[in-house]
């Protein structure tokens, strides 16, 4: 069995980055270190497959899934906090409604008098 040449192998720049973005995404950078993670592993799988001395390609992997987890996980609790400060927005918008049809009070615009 031949042993890999190490000594001649480089590890890509691209997929360094790109799994540093994805952790510091977590802790650092929310929303743009995913991003990078996300381009910049692209860029270094489409490196590693275009050199075929080149290593890195599992680094890049675990960037480009940081990245992509982390996206998903600030999109998801975007969307929970608009629906949860909308629906009590809703909320209070029904219970003023309500309350001011009980006490027979008009939300109605006063007529401007023309003279």
């Amino acid at each position: 069995m031949q042993q890999p040449d190490y000594a001649s192998s480089q590890t890509s720049t691209m997929a360094i980055v790109s799994v540093i973005s994805g952790v510091l995404s977590w802790f650092a950078l929310p929303f743009i270190g995913a991003v990078v993670a996300i381009f910049t592993g692209h860029m270094a799988r489409n490196e590693i497959k275009s050199n075929p001395g080149m290593q890195g390609d599992a680094l890049a992997l675990i960037g480009l899934i940081l990245g992509y987890l982390h996206i998903i996980t600030f999109c998801g609790a975007l969307l929970l906090f608009l629906l949860f400060f909308g629906g009590i927005v809703g909320l209070s918008g029904c219970a003023i409604l309500s309350e001011a049809g009980q006490s027979g009070a008009s939300l109605s615009i006063p007529p401007i008098p023309l003279n």
